[in-house]
């Protein structure tokens, strides 16, 4: 599995709301279009309208969905709002969105509050979209930043202030680090990729960061900013500023990324193929179509880049009204295939591995 490099992406220029018209044949039979390797792909097509919210990092996979979706399949509305994955989470709760996309899988104390909302079954968690965290930064002069788990750890705790810190310059002593005062940036919305960021902190800075992990920043001091497209701006505009965010957000912004220590002692660049040696070492933890992913932050593979996440589609596996089921299971069904993942390269997104792939168009087929 290999992601592809971000190019120009003009998916980021969609509004945070997708709300888009549908158009291609006229009647409501499944339909059929052209594959990434030019084979034909079913698509079972339903009617009506599909409201869904959350994760911000898959919002450009959703509208490459959708878009295809609608072209294939008249008479339907489908709208996406990026607006984090707390929130997504907690609209999926109160009943305003028909499933939630977030980039962490749901608390312990959620999935019962989520479960309610699935008469006669579970709210299940379907990973449509693999991605790496970049850590951008902005400092003058300084171009090949590399930082082990243990100073990333102290910088965002606080505990490390200034660019020229023993610290980083131990990780770096070939760099001309300047006196600058470090300024972190985080998201001040609540959001998966704060909780997958923590995550590999507290997993592989335990003594360093001790905070553990959740959507919402807990870190003293320090910037807010509302969204991967937040973070990166705030970080471009401040000159000894330090953030972490979604990829595609630092690769838009033509950030600096900052190369990670993993659990080999390399510093491992954020590319294409040292994101998928991660990625390839998941693996499920849920039961059943709950098909949650478990990340080993410390891989010891070789040139493996560790900060990853996998961004899930939660939906109820059972309880869906009629009029929605179908809805939700031909735009999932879509997502999950082959030609559905396939199209999500050109966008710097990783395929599902086909092994999980196949699970999760099965667990979409058996939603009722």
């Amino acid at each position: 599995m290999k992601l592809q490099r971000y190019g120009t992406i003009a998916c980021l220029a969609l509004a945070a709301t997708l709300g888009l018209s549908a158009c291609g044949s006229d009647n409501n039979e499944p339909a059929s279009g052209a594959s990434a390797s030019g084979s034909t792909a079913a698509v079972d097509c339903a009617t009506g309208t599909l409201n869904a919210q959350g994760s911000s990092a898959q919002k450009n996979a959703m509208a490459e969905w959708i878009k295809a979706y609608q072209q294939k399949c008249q008479g339907t509305t489908i709208n996406y709002e990026a607006s984090g994955s707390g929130a997504g989470i907690q609209a999926f709760i109160a009943g305003t969105a028909d499933f939630a996309g977030s980039d962490s899988a749901l608390k312990p104390e959620e999935q019962p509050q989520a479960d309610a909302k699935c008469v006669g079954g579970k709210a299940i968690h379907l990973p449509m979209v693999i991605g790496p965290v970049a850590v951008a930064y902005n400092v003058s002069g300084v171009d090949n930043l590399q930082l082990k788990p243990a100073t990333l750890a102290k910088i965002f705790a606080g505990k490390v202030t200034k660019w020229d810190d023993a610290t980083i310059k131990a990780d770096n002593p070939d760099a001309k680090l300047p006196a600058t005062t470090i300024q972190t940036v985080h998201r001040s919305d609540e959001s998966g990729t704060t909780d997958n960021f923590t995550k590999y902190l507290s997993k592989t800075a335990e003594s360093d960061w001790t905070l553990g992990n959740a959507k919402a920043w807990k870190a003293p001091g320090g910037t807010g900013a509302k969204g991967s497209d937040g973070v990166a701006s705030r970080v471009k505009g401040a000159d000894g500023s330090i953030g972490y965010m979604e990829w595609s957000f630092a690769e838009n912004a033509g950030l600096k990324m900052s190369k990670i220590g993993n659990g080999n002692g390399e510093f491992a660049a954020l590319t294409a193929d040292a994101a998928g040696k991660t990625i390839a070492g998941a693996a499920i933890e849920g039961q059943g179509d709950d098909l949650k992913l478990k990340i080993d932050y410390n891989t010891k593979e070789a040139g493996a880049y560790p900060i990853v996440l996998a961004t899930y589609e939660i939906v109820c596996s059972k309880g869906l009204a009629a009029d929605k089921l179908k809805l939700v299971k031909g735009l999932l069904g879509h997502a999950a295939s082959a030609e559905g993942q396939a199209s999500l390269t050109e966008l710097g997104y990783a395929p599902l591995p086909e092994t999980v792939r196949t699970k999760v168009e099965t667990a979409v087929k058996n939603l009722s």
